[in-house]
């Protein structure tokens, strides 16, 4: 049998585009927990007052190989951890990118003043470490850090025990390991379904796809098209423009690759309202460069034909001339939802709002719009 935890998913959290990393740091009471960013702060995260004169804490940023609880929105349990390679790394580019004065408290919005890191580094001998001076023995690979806090109203609440310990504030891919886990059960034990999962999880690691419109292949061309006539200025990063150039090619990509558009497409949804065109702030552009509003239906459409994210109950469905549906439903061999409560040669296919929009044969934003033209049924 497996130990009770690995019936719970467990994902290593990795830094892959330029945009992943620890850009904040905050004081906190206990760990927090959001669903795009990632937050820790629990018992085992604990600063240390160094020194009332000199007004210093210090303590373990992150501590590598370490499984840490989380809850999810529909308050499911699952783990992530960190490598001491990631940790590594994430340390060096919170440095390069000067976040050692990004403060926060309690994760709240505001960044606060005359709080910063004075020093930080990986433990790399448990019992020889400069941490030993704060009473600490960590594991080899630990980001430790020190803080300076000259922030008078901070400095008594970490005196009384108001702000106990780090608490990170970052972006990082979740890579499942739910591989590792089953592995670490004898292959003769698994049962025949336990074996078949796992070959599918291997089969989706090396899959591609390709089977985007021509609405997301034209965003990332427009996109494309505007910089090299007007340059990008200070828009964007590497990633994204690499991203760009594989839509407007029509190039497959990878899973991983269309989870993360759908992440940063879902995030930024609400610059278009301040970045309306290219050259008005770099919101628009960006925007295409990542697919648009096509490659936010596609990536959500297609991470939902994978089963990796879960449709909504009670939103309103539409047959393929955009009209809203509310009658009874069914759905054929496939799963796909469609018109009637039993099958018959009049049932029709029924898609979400987004979906409609995704699809080339639309003219207008709005399903009701739909221009002549056949739409093929999509998974939903």
């Amino acid at each position: 049998m497996l130990k009770k935890d690995m019936d719970e998913e467990i994902f290593e959290l990795m830094l892959v585009d330029d945009e992943d990393g620890v850009f904040a740091n905050s004081f906190v009471h206990s760990g927090a927990i959001e669903k795009d960013f990632v937050f820790f702060g629990k018992e085992e995260m604990l600063f240390k007052s160094v020194n009332d004169e000199k007004r210093l804490v210090a303590g373990p940023l992150l501590v590598p190989n370490k499984k840490i609880l989380r809850v999810d929105g529909e308050g499911k349990r699952y783990f992530v951890y960190f490598t001491p390679e990631t940790i590594e790394k994430i340390a060096r580019k919170f440095m390069k990118d000067g976040n050692g004065h990004e403060v926060t408290l309690e994760h709240g919005n505001k960044k606060v003043n005359d709080i910063y890191l004075t020093e930080s580094w990986i433990v790399a001998q448990s019992a020889k470490d400069k941490s030993n001076l704060y009473n600490f023995t960590l594991p080899i690979g630990t980001w430790f850090g020190v803080y300076k806090v000259e922030n008078d109203e901070v400095w008594e609440k970490v005196k009384d025990g108001t702000f106990r310990g780090y608490s990170i504030e970052g972006l990082f891919e979740h890579r499942k390991s739910d591989i590792k886990l089953a592995i670490e059960k004898s292959i003769d034990e698994l049962t025949e379904d336990e074996a078949t999962e796992i070959l599918s999880k291997i089969k989706t690691m090396f899959e591609t796809y390709s089977d985007y419109g021509d609405g997301v292949k034209g965003n990332a061309k427009r996109a494309l098209d505007y910089a090299e006539k007007n340059g990008w200025g200070s828009c964007g990063t590497p990633v994204g423009k690499q991203r760009a150039n594989q839509l407007a090619k029509g190039e497959a990509i990878s899973l991983d690759t269309i989870k993360r558009m759908y992440s940063f497409l879902s995030r930024h949804e609400g610059d278009l309202e301040s970045s309306t065109a290219y050259g008005d702030g770099c919101g628009k552009l960006m925007y295409d460069a990542w697919g648009g509003k096509s490659g936010l239906s596609w990536s959500r459409n297609k991470l939902r034909e994978l089963g990796e994210i879960e449709l909504k109950e009670g939103v309103p469905h539409y047959t393929a001339d955009g009209e809203l549906y509310e009658g009874p439903t069914h759905k054929d061999v496939e799963g796909r939802l469609m018109t009637g409560e039993t099958h018959t040669e009049d049932s029709e296919y029924l898609y979400h709002k987004e979906e409609l929009e995704a699809q080339p044969s639309i003219t207008s934003t709005y399903p009701g719009q739909v221009a002549s033209g056949s739409i093929s049924p999509a998974k939903i």
